[in-house]
């Protein structure tokens, strides 16, 4: 407090050391949670909407299978199809690795650990793991949705090959 000393001339018997403001403690709580958990929790809302959608197929298909036409006209649709399953299926491994990134760093607030602990990777794996899971069964109770195990294990993968591309990174950054 700058002017703490010219205020202490006038009160001479006051005290006029600088106080510190103590908040609640639940305010820190609250910025890392914003910070670290909000993220992760918006992008399981985003998974799970997308999963909701009853006709994610058709939709799908009317924006990449006339472009597949357009780039291979000579393409038989049923490679078309196959093509179009390949890249729903490489979606959902890209929005897992976006996840498993996610609950990485929100696990990683704490420095109780290294970063690349095995508890940390483990339980980011674990909760992804579960949310594909819950994810899945959602899709059971969707009329036109399909629950396959596969999935759950697809979108683990996505979450682990996440993981092992952001480590690679993590590593040849740190050698620079």
């Amino acid at each position: 407090m700058p002017n703490a000393a010219r205020f202490c001339k006038f009160n001479s018997d006051s005290d006029c050391r600088a106080r510190r403001i103590l908040f609640f403690i639940p305010v820190p709580k609250h910025r890392t949670f914003l910070n670290y958990w909000l993220p992760v929790l918006i992008w399981m809302a985003l998974i799970f909407t997308a999963s909701a959608d009853s006709h994610s197929y058709q939709r799908s298909s009317r924006f990449v299978e006339p472009l597949l036409h357009w780039l291979f006209p000579q393409m038989a649709q049923a490679n078309i199809e196959i093509i179009h399953h390949l890249i729903r299926k490489c979606c959902h491994l890209a929005e897992y690795a976006i996840l498993a990134l996610l609950l990485w760093r929100a696990l990683n607030q704490s420095k109780n650990l290294p970063p690349w602990s095995w508890p940390r990777v483990q339980g980011t794996m674990l909760l992804v793991c579960l949310y594909a899971s819950t994810d899945e069964f959602h899709q059971s109770f969707v009329p036109t949705r399909t629950s396959l195990v596969s999935d759950v294990f697809i979108d683990t993968a996505g979450g682990a090959i996440g993981l092992l591309a952001f480590w690679i990174i993590f590593r040849l950054r740190k050698q620079q």
